[in-house]
């Protein structure tokens, strides 16, 4: 009995090295990812930016996903704005990836120029995703926010998701703003996460490169002096 227990401990000891040495990389790579997953959600933003209440929020009240992402224009919201009034596929486009938009079917082109024809957007009014796709403007605070909800609906069944997409423009001083952009999705199925969370990294990777494309453009309309720009980097 006593030979038998020291033959199950010397197996148990290998046994237990390899189950460590399999445990850990996967508890570091989980750990990783939820700390990637805690960055992209709050790119740019502070701790403040993220808990504050913006306009648009009450259009989805309870979300089960938020992401709130910012940047830093050396800019007044003013002169920022036209740039956000004009968002939208057939309009200015959304200052983003276009070959990774246009590889989906969306058919984006974007503006370096501020179109005075897209320049008032209208509560009741579309902003168009793709062909075909769109979301409606529920709010417009001109110089400070645009609030844009809608969802995509899924063979004929209606959306998965409500969904709001926030542009609020707060002032920093100094001749410059935060431009704060936040979405906020509710679930209205079961499964509604299986298709959100998967391709909130999509989101990101698309929403920190207009931020960046809104930002250089601000920061170069005709009357700015770039040499007024405070720091070239998303979120400082």
């Amino acid at each position: 009995m006593h030979a038998t227990a020291s033959a199950v401990s010397s197996h148990t000891g290998p046994l237990k090295t390899l189950g460590l040495r399999v445990a850990l990389p996967l508890v570091a790579l989980a750990a990783g990812s939820s700390a990637l997953r805690r960055w992209s959600l709050r790119f740019g933003a502070t701790g403040d930016e993220a808990a504050l209440s913006l306009p648009g929020d009450d259009r989805v009240p309870r979300p089960d996903l938020t992401a709130t992402r910012a940047v830093t224009i050396a800019a007044t919201p003013e002169r920022v704005w036209p740039w956000i009034a004009q968002l939208g596929q057939g309009r200015g486009g959304f200052y983003s990836y276009t070959w990774l938009e246009n590889l989906a079917g969306a058919k984006i082109k974007n503006a370096d120029e501020v179109i005075p024809l897209w320049q008032d957007p209208a509560v009741g009014e579309q902003v168009n995703l793709a062909p075909g796709t769109a979301l409606d403007v529920v709010l417009v605070d001109p110089g400070r926010a645009l609030v844009l909800v809608g969802g995509i609906p899924i063979a004929g069944a209606g959306s998965p998701f409500e969904f709001s997409w926030a542009f609020v423009l707060l002032e920093a001083g100094d001749g410059t703003c935060r431009l704060v952009v936040r979405e906020r999705y509710g679930y209205t199925r079961r499964w509604s996460a299986l298709m959100v969370e998967p391709t909130e990294m999509v989101s990101f990777l698309m929403t920190q490169r207009m931020l960046r494309g809104i930002k250089e453009r601000a920061e170069h309309t005709p009357g700015h002096d770039p040499r007024t720009t405070v720091d070239a980097q998303v979120g400082t």
